[in-house]
This record gives structure tokens, C-alpha cells and sequence, in this order.
């Protein structure tokens, strides 16, 4: 079995630590306690990871946020995984900051990146990992926050959420959505 495991995020240093780049922070601590490396290939960042018989190809998208869509669809017609693998590490303003769901499908909550899968895919059913980084912000000021690195209180949490994230995905790919999704939901909070 393989998993096409997107990691949302944007390129460059200047975005490297920002909440907007969960995603990309997620996949980059699972590589590095998998031992293996991204190489630079078209559209992103690729690397595969076995574990327990399955084949997870991880991908940052160097297409930028907006057009994350077209990486999306590349891996998973040139791997030949079906939406029902891929999963999609997300932030997610709507939920405070830690809180981790997994849903199996759903709408973009006004996020670029999702909005540009769902287009691109034609479907709003895949999985997704939602990250929550809160919503701290004043009405206008939502962009300059997404884009913003995280305070010095978050930094002390996000390698341990980060570790429940990769254990979710992991999970994902093992056990199933479903069972997934009632081991993490609640647990997270």
C-alpha cells in the first residue's frame, strides 16, 4: 500500500519557522526521526519512508501554498495512489493552538492551499490533518499572523505535537482513517 502525505508549507527561508509552514515543519521532523532526506524533484520535496508494509511518499510542494494542488495531483497520479491515501498536514486558524484533527473530508475553511487541492482534484474527499495555530489576530490582520513565527510559548509545545502528528500519520497509513480518527480526535485537545 502506498500514502501520498502533503505537507503544506510555503519555500524560503523567510517562511522556514512560520505557522503557515506546519506542514512542512511536520514532514521535515518525520524524515528526520525516519532518517531519510528530501531531494529536490518537479513540483517538491520528496521522500519515501517504509513502515509495516506500506510506502509513505512524503511531499512539500514547491509550488507555493496557492498552487498546491498541482504537486498534489503529479504525486499521486505518477505513484498511482487514489484520494482515499492522501493525506494533507494543514494549519488550521479555526482551532487553538495544539488542537490536532484528522477529518476524512471536507471543505478548505478558507485556506489557499486546500482551495487549490479541491480544485484541482474536482473533490473535497481526502483525509486532512489539521493543525490548529490559533486565532490571536485583529480583523484584517489575518495574513500577517498565518505568516508570523510562532511565540516563544508555542515553541516549548510543537515538538510534542509534532511527535502526535507523525504518530497520526503513521497511523493513517496502518490502521485506517477511521480508527485514526478515534484514537487522535478527542486526545489532542
Amino acid at each position: 500500500m502506498k500514502y501520498l502525505i502533503a505537507g503544506l508549507g510555503n519555500l524560503g527561508y523567510e517562511y522556514q519557522n512560520t505557522r503557515h509552514n506546519i506542514g512542512f515543519k511536520i514532514l521535515d521532523a518525520f524524515a528526520e526521526a525516519s532518517n531519510i532526506s528530501f531531494r529536490d524533484k518537479r513540483y517538491g520535496y520528496t521522500c519515501e519512508h517504509k513502515y509495516k508494509s506500506r510506502t509513505f511518499i512524503l511531499l512539500k510542494p514547491s509550488t507555493y501554498m496557492n498552487r498546491s494542488g498541482l504537486a498534489v495531483n503529479y504525486y499521486l497520479n505518477k505513484a498511482k495512489i487514489t484520494p482515499d491515501n492522501l493525506l494533507v498536514l494543514v494549519d488550521d486558524i479555526a482551532l487553538p493552538f495544539g488542537t490536532i484533527r484528522i477529518r476524512p473530508k471536507g471543505g478548505d475553511g478558507g485556506h489557499n492551499g486546500l482551495a487549490n487541492i479541491n480544485q484541482v482534484l474536482g473533490t473535497q474527499n481526502y483525509a486532512r490533518l489539521r493543525f490548529g495555530i490559533g486565532n490571536n489576530f485583529y480583523s484584517g490582520q489575518q495574513v500577517d499572523y498565518v505568516l508570523s513565527e510562532w511565540d516563544d510559548e508555542e515553541i516549548k509545545y510543537l515538538p510534542e505535537k509534532i511527535g502526535i502528528c507523525i504518530e497520526i500519520i503513521k497511523s493513517f497509513g496502518t490502521i485506517g482513517l477511521q480508527f485514526t480518527m478515534t484514537r487522535y480526535n478527542k486526545s489532542t485537545e
